[in-house]
């Protein structure tokens, strides 16, 4: 499932609270099935200080992950959400392309 998107992709939301944000992609959990987005699934933590004055206390916001079925990948070619093809190339390496253009993903 999560084959199909990789670190610093271009993606955007398609379902939840954040629908319709777009964002590139920090990290991938792929036990979890899940990935960390720049943006996306913000949320509020309160946080103690730490030992000594090391960390301030307060609400701090941050990212949280978010299932990668709820990711469509946007085509950097295009600039649209699309879904990905897997291609063999000549060489015999395997590359992901966009279904709507036909576009290369890096």
């Amino acid at each position: 499932m999560t084959a199909r998107l990789q670190r610093d992709d271009e993606v955007m939301v398609i379902a939840g609270r954040d629908k319709g944000k777009r964002g590139k992609i920090q990290r991938m959990l792929p036990d979890s099935g899940k990935a960390l987005v720049e943006g996306v699934n913000v949320v509020k933590r309160h946080l103690r200080a730490g030992a000594e004055g090391a960390r301030q206390a307060g609400i701090i916001e941050k990212e949280m992950p978010i299932h990668a079925a709820k990711l469509m990948p946007v085509c950097p070619a295009c600039a649209k959400p699309t879904r990905i093809a897997i291609k063999a190339l000549e060489d015999g390496r395997k590359s992901r392309m966009c279904k709507k253009c036909e576009g290369m993903f890096s």
